[in-house]
């Protein structure tokens, strides 16, 4: 017997969320959507509310979570300049601190894949920035969280 793979999504309601829970229930995962429904829809997924292979959790990504979980896929960020600009501390929280939780998840829950999609990749606000990857197996959460600041700070984004 073969068990579906379970896949986290953060920012799962949200326009580009919601269309990656149905594209990986049509391949026969089970997904745990996540969303705190700032700028997500319940509408985007009311769909699959009731599908076996799907679950929906109101959840904020500034707090840490505590899931099972095989792969993790970190959408969760306000992406529209009318979002990110009505509340920019909230987005850069959602940025910052989802990452770090989500790292944090990805080495408790031991998980195969972690991709995060959100904040700088953003295609409205830095469609020429270089993909940013962390092998985050040897390194912890903070160490982790300490690389993508360098990084940040290294391209002037980012300034304490």
């Amino acid at each position: 017997m073969q068990f579906a793979m379970r896949t986290l999504i953060t920012g799962g309601a949200g326009f580009i969320g919601s269309h990656l829970c149905d594209r990986l229930i049509e391949k026969g995962y089970e997904v745990l959507c996540v969303d705190n429904f700032l700028t997500g829809a319940r509408a985007n997924i009311s769909h699959l509310i009731g599908h076996k292979s799907f679950e929906l959790m109101r959840h904020d990504v500034t707090f840490p979570l505590f899931v099972e979980t095989d792969q993790i896929y970190n959408m969760a960020c306000p992406a529209s300049p009318i979002h990110y600009q009505f509340d920019p501390v909230q987005t850069t929280k959602t940025s910052v601190h989802g990452a770090i939780n989500m790292l944090g998840l990805y080495k408790r829950a031991r998980a195969g894949e972690i991709k995060n999609f959100t904040g700088l990749d953003s295609p409205y606000e830095a469609p020429e920035a270089p993909e940013l990857t962390i092998d985050t197996v040897d390194q912890s959460a903070d160490q982790a969280a300490d690389t993508i600041v360098a990084w940040m700070r290294e391209r002037g984004w980012f300034e304490v």
